[in-house]
């Protein structure tokens, strides 16, 4: 089946519907509803995390959606689908893409990304694969290793990224970054605001993940109490 995401989600807004499990929205039902209202709302595609939530996702909206599986594992600091077990069971739920951390630092179990590549690539040829970067070393890597979409979502929660902003100098990261990938750049993580979506796409973003400014209530909320403490 020909996998349609790239021309679904051309300039649009993609918003991630996601809770942990110590967040107050945790539940595979809820975020179906969240990504209902998303849908609603005129998002183009949905980020999910975890199979559970993926399936109810995908049943309540029809839209496309980029999979995730967030584990923790004792022996490194990559969770967002860190290995080829995670990977695989988020493609198996027939998701159009599956996002994986590309941050730099030792892979779960000593696996190697190059090899995770090569190995996905071949068990599923018609699932796209986007890298969560956080910065341009790693992004060029991932460009190289044939990554289809080029994500931003991790700058600024890794330690080489730490107090680092997408939005700095204008997006002066981003500029950079669209000049240097070969491909598709998808601009996610802290664009808290419409004119900071806006932006991304303006300057060639193919498209962009809004998350924490839609869906998570919780902080929300915060930061509108930390203003008037």
């Amino acid at each position: 089946m020909e996998n349609r995401f790239f021309d679904a989600v051309k300039g649009k807004l993609i918003i991630s519907c996601q809770a942990l499990p110590d967040e107050p929205l945790h539940s595979s039902f809820i975020m179906a509803r969240m990504a209902r209202a998303a849908k609603m709302a005129g998002a183009a595609g949905i980020r999910a995390n975890s199979v559970v939530d993926i399936q109810a996702i995908q049943d309540e909206t029809g839209l496309p959606i980029i999979g995730i599986a967030k584990t923790d594992y004792p022996d490194s600091d990559v969770y967002i689908t860190p290995t080829m077990k995670e990977m695989r069971a988020v493609a198996a739920t027939g998701v159009e893409v599956v996002a994986c951390q590309v941050t730099g630092e030792k892979r779960p179990n000593d696996e190697k990304l190059e090899d995770i590549v090569k190995q996905f690539r071949d068990e599923f040829p018609d699932t796209l694969l986007m890298a969560d970067t956080d910065i341009m070393e790693n992004a060029l890597e991932a460009d190289r290793l044939g990554f289809d979409i080029i994500g931003t979502t991790m700058r600024g929660y890794t330690s080489a990224s730490k107090g680092l902003n997408i939005a700095d100098n204008d997006f002066e990261y981003l500029k950079d970054l669209l000049k240097k990938v070969q491909h598709p750049v998808v601009a996610e993580g802290k664009i808290d605001s419409p004119e900071k979506l806006k932006r991304c796409l303006d300057l060639g973003c193919h498209s962009v993940v809004v998350g924490g400014a839609i869906t998570r209530p919780l902080e929300i909320a915060t930061r509108f109490i930390d203003a008037i403490k």
